[in-house]
């Protein structure tokens, strides 16, 4: 598991601070270990109703940059940096 305080930039309006991003994945082995971050190049994309991204992690998991797309909104850029 891990968690990000991230940012989304808009067009206008420069990075601006978001929700933080916990992440947790596992199947037959870990993706995300249970006490550490996703390894340099892992990409993680999602989609749903709350919305749709993807991100690619560097500096052995400290941060991740790539795009979102938030419910009623336009795409924007998401960065993040690991605090756990």
């Amino acid at each position: 598991m891990a968690t990000y305080e991230t940012e989304i930039h808009t067009g206008g309006g420069g990075w601006q601070p978001d929700e933080p991003l916990t992440l947790t994945l596992a199947n037959r082995t870990d993706v995300v270990p249970e006490n550490g971050a996703p390894s340099t190049g892992t990409t993680v994309s999602w989609s749903g109703d709350a919305g749709n991204g993807t991100v690619t992690f560097f500096d052995n998991g400290s941060s991740f940059q790539g795009t979102a797309q938030f419910p009623n909104e336009g795409p924007v850029g998401y960065r993040g940096t690991r605090v756990d």
